[in-house]
């Protein structure tokens, strides 16, 4: 189905602030010129509480809308791992980081307008019912009353249990990720998982706006209708793949903007 030139819309998010105090990972300053939205890590897969403040200082001044990017705690695996967290505890847990994020969007003048699971949690969330309906319990729990839109897979269990809960929810498909015939993500183990390629990902990055479909790694056409496009801020040369991005979208008439 393509798009329509009123549908022709699309927010750019990317996973930002995932260094830990001497080591940088993401080139923040260089994603926050490119991006409408950042998935900011909030410190349990990536991030401290100074790379935290530094990237909402920046993302407030560009106009860039702040996401928490909530993980398992898991800094030693890059929140990557598979982790059995019981379900009250992962609520607190979710809402302890929007919470520890929001006070430096607030303090840039700025606030945290959504909220995307990271990592294993996220692959998890698709799934799972119990872990899901404990993150959408964590935001509730952080919102406190004003309902914060998940990002996430189209279908997942996460989007259910927040559609249920009464959050918004935001579809988002990915420029530099795989998906299976069943339309999830390739597991990162895979050697097919990641799209490295800068022509690949741009001709993926066109397709789901302008057409709302990917291929399959075995070919299938998948349908997605999404909000939102992902480019991962840990993939080689992220800045340089997300600004070939964005002028790839802009030349094609669609317009960039966040969804927040």
């Amino acid at each position: 189905m393509t798009a329509t030139a009123q549908d022709l819309t699309i927010d750019l998010n990317a996973d930002l602030g995932e260094g830990f105090g001497r080591w940088p990972l993401t080139d923040d300053e260089a994603l926050l010129s490119v991006v409408t939205s950042a998935n900011v890590a909030c410190g349990y897969h990536g991030g401290d509480p100074a790379t935290m403040r530094r990237v909402c200082e920046t993302a407030a001044e560009r106009g860039v809308a702040i996401g928490a990017q909530v993980s398992y705690r898991d800094l030693a695996g890059f929140g990557r791992r598979a982790m059995d967290v019981p379900p009250r505890e992962l609520a607190a847990e979710v809402a302890y980081q929007i919470g520890a994020l929001e006070v430096f969007a607030r303090a840039a003048g700025s606030r945290v307008s959504y909220v995307k699971p990271h990592g294993a949690l996220y692959n998890r969330t698709v799934h799972d019912e119990e872990q899901a309906a404990a993150v959408v319990e964590g935001v509730t729990l952080a919102a406190a009353g004003a309902p914060l839109p998940v990002l996430g897979l189209p279908g997942s269990r996460l989007h259910a249990a927040a559609d249920a809960a009464g959050l918004p929810v935001v579809a988002e498909a990915f420029a530099d990720r795989a998906y299976t015939a069943s339309g999830t993500l390739v597991p990162r183990g895979a050697p097919e998982a990641l799209v490295t390629d800068p022509d690949a990902v741009l001709e993926r990055s066109l397709g789901i706006a302008r057409d709302r479909a990917v291929a399959s790694v075995d070919g299938r056409r998948l349908e997605l209708r999404v909000r939102s496009l992902c480019v991962h801020g840990d993939t080689p040369g992220a800045a340089a793949l997300a600004r070939r991005v964005r002028a790839g979208l802009d030349a094609a008439g669609v317009r960039v903007e966040a969804f927040a």
